[in-house]
C-alpha cells in the first residue's frame, strides 16, 4: 500500500491543486494533503481552518484522500504519517527549480522521495496569489477554484 503527502498552503485551493490530488488519487492508494501556513509567502486570505474545511469539502469525491494540517518541518509530517513520498506539483520551469532543491534537501534529510506531477495544460497557470488579487478587486475566478471555495470568496468579498 503506497502513501504520499501533498503539502502546501493551498491559500485557497485552485483547480491546480485539484488536479493534482485527483491525479495522485488515481495512482497511489493514500493520499494525505497537507496545508501550512508557509512563512515564505505574505498576504495570506485564509487561515488554517478555513483552508483545511475547504480542501475537505472540495476532495470529498476521494475516498483515498485525507486532509491534515502541521505547523513543522513536511519531512517530519511525511515520516509520522508513514508516507512512501512526498508529490508536489508542477506548473512551469521555474516550478521544477525551486522544488527539485527542496525535494534534493528533504530526501537528505529524511531519505524520502519526492514525485513531480505536472499540472494539467488548462490549469498551468493558476496561482494561489494570482487569484487572491483577482478576488479582492472583485474579479470572477469561479471557473479556476472548486466550488466550495468560489462560495468562500464571494462570502470573502462579494463578487
Amino acid at each position: 500500500m503506497t502513501k504520499v503527502l501533498y503539502p502546501g498552503s493551498f491559500d485557497p485551493l485552485h483547480n491546480g491543486h485539484l488536479d493534482i490530488i485527483e491525479v495522485a488519487a488515481r495512482h497511489f492508494d493514500e493520499v494525505v494533503v497537507a496545508s501550512v501556513r508557509n512563512p515564505q509567502k505574505t498576504g495570506g486570505l485564509f487561515d488554517l481552518d478555513d483552508r483545511q474545511a475547504m480542501i475537505v469539502e472540495s476532495v470529498a469525491h476521494l475516498p483515498n484522500v485525507t486532509v491534515t494540517s502541521f505547523a513543522s518541518l513536511t519531512v517530519d509530517l511525511a515520516k509520522e504519517l508513514g508516507c512512501d513520498f512526498i508529490v508536489k506539483g508542477l506548473r512551469v520551469v521555474a516550478d521544477f527549480e525551486s522544488e527539485l532543491m527542496m525535494a534534493r534537501m528533504n530526501h537528505a534529510v529524511s531519505g524520502i522521495d519526492t514525485l513531480f506531477i505536472p499540472a494539467g495544460a488548462s490549469n498551468s497557470f493558476l496561482a494561489s496569489n494570482l487569484l487572491r488579487e483577482i478576488a479582492r478587486f472583485g474579479g470572477d475566478v469561479t471557473e479556476m477554484v472548486p466550488p466550495p471555495v468560489a462560495k468562500r470568496l464571494l462570502e470573502k468579498y462579494g463578487s
